[in-house]
């Protein structure tokens, strides 16, 4: 019945447009897309090749530090050029899954992404 991956969304405080620009947007290189104009709330939705991460308002946010979507950078060098930019970097142990390294950053609002080369 499932037949894959449409979107996954992170939660994010009131006006967070402009940082999430910034980070998922410029140091990530997600490419912005429109959100339908029926969905008032704030936010911000990006495109990764067929997949789309939406940063989405609430507003009693928590962030997560345990539940988190897996991205997929081209190479090992993009996971150090992320840690020379001042993105707040974890090294989980073990450091490689599946023979892929990997590492955690977490966005301007503390939510835990996994980046796998």
């Amino acid at each position: 019945m499932i037949v894959g991956l449409d979107h996954v969304q992170v939660a994010a405080p009131a006006g967070c447009e402009d940082d999430a620009r910034a980070f998922y947007g410029v140091l990530l290189g997600l490419e912005e897309i429109e959100k339908p104009r029926r969905w008032p709330r704030g936010g911000v939705w990006f495109r990764a090749g067929r997949h789309e991460l939406h940063v989405g308002v609430t507003e009693d946010f928590v962030a997560a530090a345990k539940a988190h979507p897996a991205l997929r950078v081209s190479s090992v060098a993009e996971l150090e050029r992320l840690e020379t930019n001042r993105m707040p970097i974890d090294r989980p142990d073990p450091a490689e899954i599946r023979g892929r390294a990997r590492l955690h950053a977490f966005d301007p609002w503390g939510n835990r992404l996994e980046l796998l080369a």
